[in-house]
């Protein structure tokens, strides 16, 4: 099969910030025939290059000088099903919502805190997503990749993933090197909702539900998010920009003396993570605005694209952000999104 590419391409629309950018070449790989003519490809092998999924954990800065290749793999397949636990495979260019909500609806539970996070499947495990006491990580039994060099498929379990704090083997020793192609997941037939994070069961005990299922808890979770979070599709943005800072426990000591409403979460031992978003509100930085990039009004995590704002800005605000946090506090805090 010939690879079919187009020149020039904006990708403003394939990402969740929404800045202009342009890519010299963008590939859709959309069945196993497009996958195989991708790594054929000279100019994808050798020459710059950038695996894309939704678009949403990444800012341009510039146009990119390369091939962009968009997966869209799509298909979920039951691979090992149990009285108690379903395992399933799910290709990469599946809408990570979408697979959550559909898991929920075969009655396949475990990720439902994970709703509305936007992005694919196959981004899933790179950054080992997580949000309300759940990581994807603590689901995933199996990644495959195909290696760009080589064109050989590698079955990842999953202590082979290496899965940390929005962190895995995938962004450090494989990084920029694979394709993933599918995540297999061992999921729950029978339910036990996780509801001991503050905002979800605040939500649910403002609906008044009692024994919440996984599905009321995908829908408090959704909720939750709708109303923190801005909708990318009417003010652009990556969720949260950046991560929670994790921090020795004389460290934490210390700023709680200093700051004694700081919020702040055990880590493991001796370690503390804290919580980025209220750092940056306590700093006096929510709703900053610098041009046409700004911190959001209601969230201090996130970063928007107020409309025409350039991937620049963008980048400037967050390094403003950081500087900042580091001179109230003497803390780094480190952005979520790639940035190029």
């Amino acid at each position: 099969m010939t690879l079919l590419a187009q020149h020039d391409v904006a990708l403003a629309p394939f990402t969740t910030f929404g800045v202009p950018a342009q890519a010299r070449r963008l590939v859709h790989v959309s069945d196993e025939a497009a996958l195989a003519a991708l790594l054929d490809d000279d100019a994808f092998r050798h020459g710059p290059r950038l695996v894309l999924g939704g678009g949403s954990n990444v800012l341009f800065t510039r146009d990119f000088p390369g091939t962009v290749a968009r997966i869209e793999l799509k298909g979920i397949t039951v691979i090992d099903d149990q009285p108690d636990t379903v395992q399933v495979r799910v290709a990469a260019g599946e809408i990570w919502h979408d697979f959550v909500r559909s898991a929920l609806a075969h009655g396949w539970f475990g990720l439902e805190n994970l709703s509305l996070i936007p992005g694919t499947v196959g981004a899933s495990p790179v950054q080992n997503i997580g949000a309300y006491g759940t990581e994807a990580g603590e689901r995933i039994v199996q990644v495959d990749a195909v290696e760009i060099a080589t064109g050989t498929l590698h079955h990842f379990d999953h202590a082979g993933c290496r899965f940390g704090y929005r962190d895995s083997v995938f962004k450090r020793e494989w990084k920029d090197r694979l394709i993933i192609t599918a995540v297999h997941f061992r999921l729950d037939r029978h339910a036990s909702p996780r509801t001991g994070y503050g905002d979800i069961s605040r939500e649910l005990d403002a609906a008044g539900i009692v024994t919440p299922t996984p599905l009321d808890v995908s829908d408090a979770v959704c909720r939750i998010r709708a109303a923190k979070l801005p909708d990318p599709a009417r003010l652009g943005n990556a969720g949260s920009f950046f991560k929670n800072p994790v921090v020795t426990q004389a460290t934490a000591d210390r700023l709680h003396a200093a700051h004694p409403g700081l919020v702040s979460y055990p880590h493991g031992a001796g370690l503390v993570k804290l919580a980025a978003g209220w750092l940056i509100d306590h700093a006096g930085l929510k709703g900053l605005v610098r041009g046409q990039a700004a911190v959001h009004d209601r969230q201090a995590l996130v970063l928007v694209n107020r409309g025409g704002a350039s991937g620049e800005e963008v980048l400037a605000l967050a390094r403003h952000v950081q500087q900042t946090v580091r001179d109230r506090y003497d803390v780094e805090i480190e952005p979520e999104p790639i940035i190029l």
